[in-house]
């Protein structure tokens, strides 16, 4: 099984941990690595903008300010461990595999890459929406690991809108195939823990939710490639698209889960997936 890679340049956990972990299983044999340019994030911070109004905005860039404020330093040590813990586990990626440095992987550049290399499955760790002539190219596919249970919690922070709607059961990963939607695609199955929502960040719960599953993953993606996945039915659900994390309703989560805790009557964690 030939796998690409694509990730953000400053998610150093997926580009150094996730791509050896890959690497243990398969043959990687290439890594687009993002580089962002301003202009993306403005891009993306208009999109936002007319999602959900200039109030809700601000709500969105308020949590923002606060997370690197109050949380960021505490996440970015349990990443910088977590980093750690894979290394120790899974040998470095191989010299063999070919690294790309773009800006989209969408781009002319990118698409060229992709398809010298010929692999039957890439995997998208990156905020970009693939154009249907990028997630095509892999033979069995591109596949995303996404931060909550679709289709509810389709698009950004799943776990975090989740946890602000108590409703716990959902607070999970689905690895899905990209179609033409958004997080649209077939269902191949749901990745959780038992998290704890009192102490651990929506972000930490988020990257969790993968990375406390990497060997049921592995299962799964090898019997992809054996032509033995079959995607689940998840017609007649309800589908929700969801957006930035907002600070009031985070403040909300924690003030609800720590009030809970106290009286002891913390919701149960559901059985992970």
């Amino acid at each position: 099984m030939k796998t690409v890679l694509i990730c953000h340049e400053d998610a150093v956990l997926d580009r150094e941990g996730l791509s050896r972990w890959l690497a243990s299983f398969s043959e990687l044999t290439g890594i687009i690595v993002l580089q962002e340019k301003k202009e993306q994030l403005l891009r993306r911070t208009k999109r936002e903008l007319e999602r959900v109004g200039g109030y809700r905005l601000l709500d969105v860039l308020a949590f923002r300010l606060y997370y690197n404020l109050f949380l960021a330093g505490k996440d970015q040590r349990w990443l910088k461990q977590e980093q750690q813990n894979l290394a120790g586990k899974y040998a470095s990626i191989p010299e063999s595999a070919k690294i790309l440095y773009a800006q989209s992987p969408n781009s002319l550049q990118a698409k060229q890459f992709v398809r010298e290399l010929k692999p039957d499955i890439v995997l998208a760790r990156c905020k970009f929406i693939l154009k249907e002539d990028v997630f095509t190219i892999p033979s069995l596919g591109t596949f995303v690991m996404h931060p909550g249970v679709c289709p509810e919690y389709r698009n950004a922070h799943g776990c975090f809108w989740a946890l602000a709607r108590r409703d716990l059961d959902k607070v999970g990963m689905t690895l899905l195939k990209i179609d033409k939607g958004v997080d649209t695609g077939p269902v191949y199955g749901y990745y959780s823990y038992e998290y704890d929502e009192v102490n651990e960040t929506h972000i930490v719960i988020q990257y969790r939710v993968t990375y406390e599953n990497l060997e049921k993953l592995k299962d799964k993606f090898c019997e992809i490639a054996q032509g033995k996945a079959t995607p689940l039915n998840t017609s007649g659900r309800q589908s929700g698209v969801w957006g930035q994390p907002w600070l009031s309703q985070y403040l909300k989560w924690k003030s609800v889960a720590r009030k809970r805790k106290r009286e002891g009557t913390l919701d149960p964690i559901p059985r992970p997936y």
